[in-house]
């Protein structure tokens, strides 16, 4: 539990500056950011606004799961049309009825946007915008004046604009009396409000990640293999802790599209150095031409080798790398990737009861596999 609350706590603080939440409460707008990369995809930042709107405190907010805020009457087909464009990395705008901690219904317009890694062109967040829909007609058609119904956040992330709480608080009969099942649709001026909140607050976050260098923007970056894997798949290969890297076999020269963190930490490698190229990099003057061929051969062949092969670091420094490759197949049967995962030799590990270096490499294998079987499912197949 400790260990989950320090990535929560990670994702936002380490991502951008101090000064960041101060700037972002600052903003006309209520909202959320949630980190797809951490289980359970939790809230890891809302906005002032946000809170006052749905009357949450910040610590019943942080750390949960968007579900928090929705309802009996909420749609469920809406909420898969959410959960779609999370797995497909794209923007939405969406009309939804989610629900404020006292039970009251909120008709709001949301509308939410990934955040782009600028290195590696993942996704490190999601921010949704929630603007509250006018509607000026009751169950009797009778007018009841500029009253505002607002929203509270969907599932994965959400947010609203900001505007005086105390005469819509004072009303709440009134809009438990709504009809919330009659259609709602939101103005071209909200549409637009909405829009104009995602960009301010990416540009918060843009300028904010500066200074940490670790830099983020609104639009994927144009790095070679980084569009090739969808966020899920990126999700469930974070989990393998192993070094191991999968290329694509069907682009030319066969790039690198994921490098797990251990991987980059044995080679010294960042991950945009190493994204769209193919592994020969690793490769120096000392390296065996014959092991080579072994590996091109076994590729060709579309079968698995286990290898001892020298290897270079970033550094120029050597390490015997007992490297094992292996197809791995879709759900439709289909060479996807192939993977190769890298084991130092010499590198003993503290625990005793570790599986050999061979168990470990299978492992791994059969732990990507399986990832990658189950996204193509979700994905409908479509990698060839």
């Amino acid at each position: 539990m400790e260990s989950h609350l320090a990535l929560i706590e990670q994702s936002f603080n380490t991502r951008y500056s101090l000064w960041a939440g101060e700037a972002l409460n600052g903003l006309p707008d209520c909202f959320t950011i949630t980190d797809p990369c951490i289980s359970g995809h939790p809230i890891v930042f809302a906005s002032s606004g946000f809170l006052k709107m749905t009357g949450y405190s910040k610590d019943e907010v942080i750390g949960r799961n968007g579900r928090i805020f929705q309802g009996p009457k909420t749609n469920r087909r809406s909420v898969m049309e959410i959960r779609e464009a999370i797995r497909e990395e794209r923007a939405l705008q969406i009309i939804l009825l989610n629900y404020r901690k006292d039970g009251t219904p909120f008709w709001m317009l949301f509308h939410m946007s990934p955040v782009f890694g600028k290195d590696d062109g993942r996704v490190i967040h999601f921010v949704a915008v929630q603007v509250p829909i006018m509607r000026r007609q009751g169950l009797n058609g009778t007018t009841l004046g500029e009253e505002i119904l607002f929203g509270s956040c969907r599932r994965e992330v959400c947010s609203d604009s900001l505007v005086d709480l105390g005469p819509v608080l004072a009303l709440d009969s009134d809009i438990r009396a709504l009809n919330i099942d009659e259609p709602c649709e939101a103005s071209e001026v909200e549409k637009l409000k909405a829009a104009s909140a995602i960009d301010s607050i990416l540009s918060v976050l843009t300028h904010y990640s500066e200074s940490t260098g670790k830099l983020v923007c609104g639009k994927r970056c144009s790095i070679p293999g980084a569009d090739l894997i969808s966020s899920s798949l990126c999700i469930s290969l974070g989990r393998i802790k192993q070094s191991f890297v999968l290329t694509d076999p069907h682009l030319p020269d066969m790039p690198i599209v994921y490098a797990s963190d251990a991987f980059l930490k044995l080679t010294g490698y960042a991950r945009h150095e190493v994204l769209g190229h193919n592994c020969r990099f690793l490769n120096g003057v000392e390296t065996d031409c014959l092991t080579l061929k072994q590996i091109k051969e076994s590729i060709q062949a579309e079968k698995a080798c286990t290898v001892r092969i020298l290897n270079y670091r970033k550094n120029k420094s050597t390490f015997w790398n007992l490297l094992h490759i292996s197809p791995v197949r879709n759900a439709t049967g289909k060479i996807a990737y192939f993977l190769g995962v890298q084991m130092e030799e010499g590198c003993k590990s503290q625990d005793r009861h570790v599986l050999s270096p061979e168990m470990r490499q299978l492992s791994c294998v059969g732990a990507v596999r399986v990832a990658v079987r189950c996204s193509s499912i979700g994905a409908g197949s479509s990698k060839s």
